[in-house]
């Protein structure tokens, strides 16, 4: 797959790299990533993703815009208030690359839905807060062998990790908290959510273009009030109900 010459021009900052260079770019461009909550999180993850040139973004969410979340949310204008999520960052991802193919899929995943949504796609990225979502997400990407990049946020701090195989999310949180610090219930300091979108976009491109060492296996750990950070690594479960033996 070759790159035009608005690509070339377009993505020069990337060609200079030796972890990208033209390859690692042709990988972007013929990539399909999957973006599971067009949120706070996985919003500017696409954002970054469209900027950097992978070829399709497919964008999963059942939501409507709302005005409180244009704090965090920057995707989208007030204007955007009331409509569907994913044809508000639709429009938004076009006009910031138009060789970026967007696939938007209004509707809910559910264990029943998510291989449907899921399949044919190289990375998939979850920014979602809901346990369920997340636990058929991460069941899904295991039993097609995708990799899986998460990220969360809440109050002042964040996290994001990479999930090949085992260990698999579910050893990470192998049954949902009995009172989810959601940013509805707890809050979440508004800049955060670029920060962790940033981050899991990052890590998607590294995934794509064979760059660097990705945080298969390990958790980045982000505190926003402190100003500091720290990998821990992730250990697999050999009692994991999704993953394990």
């Amino acid at each position: 797959m070759s790159l035009n010459d608005d690509e070339i021009e377009r993505y020069a900052r990337h060609l200079m790299l030796a972890e990208v260079g033209g390859v690692g770019q042709r990988r972007l461009k013929a990539a399909r990533i999957a973006v599971v909550g067009v949120g706070g999180v996985g919003g500017p993850a696409a954002m970054d993703l469209a900027a950097a040139g992978v070829g399709a973004l497919r964008l999963i969410d059942p939501d409507a815009v709302s005005l409180s979340n244009l704090q965090r949310q920057v995707q989208f204008a007030t204007a955007d208030v009331g409509r569907s999520k994913v044809a508000a960052a639709a429009e938004r991802l076009v006009a910031l690359n138009p060789h970026v193919t967007i696939e938007p899929r209004r509707e809910a995943l559910t264990p029943e839905t998510a291989e449907g949504l899921l399949h044919g796609c190289d990375v998939v990225i979850d920014g979602t807060d809901d346990f369920e979502v997340r636990r058929a997400v991460n069941a899904v990407c295991l039993s097609l062998d995708v990799p899986l990049v998460s990220g969360a946020i809440g109050r002042w701090g964040g996290q994001v990790g990479v999930f090949t195989g085992r260990p698999c999310w579910a050893c990470l949180v192998p049954a949902a908290p009995p009172e989810a610090e959601t940013c509805a219930r707890v809050g979440v300091i508004g800049a955060l959510a670029g920060v962790v979108g940033s981050l899991s976009a990052l890590e998607a491109v590294k995934l794509i273009a064979g760059a660097g060492e990705p945080l298969t296996g390990r958790l980045l750990v982000f505190d926003g009030l402190t100003g500091t950070a720290r990998t821990v690594r992730i250990a697999a479960d050999p009692h994991c109900q999704v993953c394990g033996a």
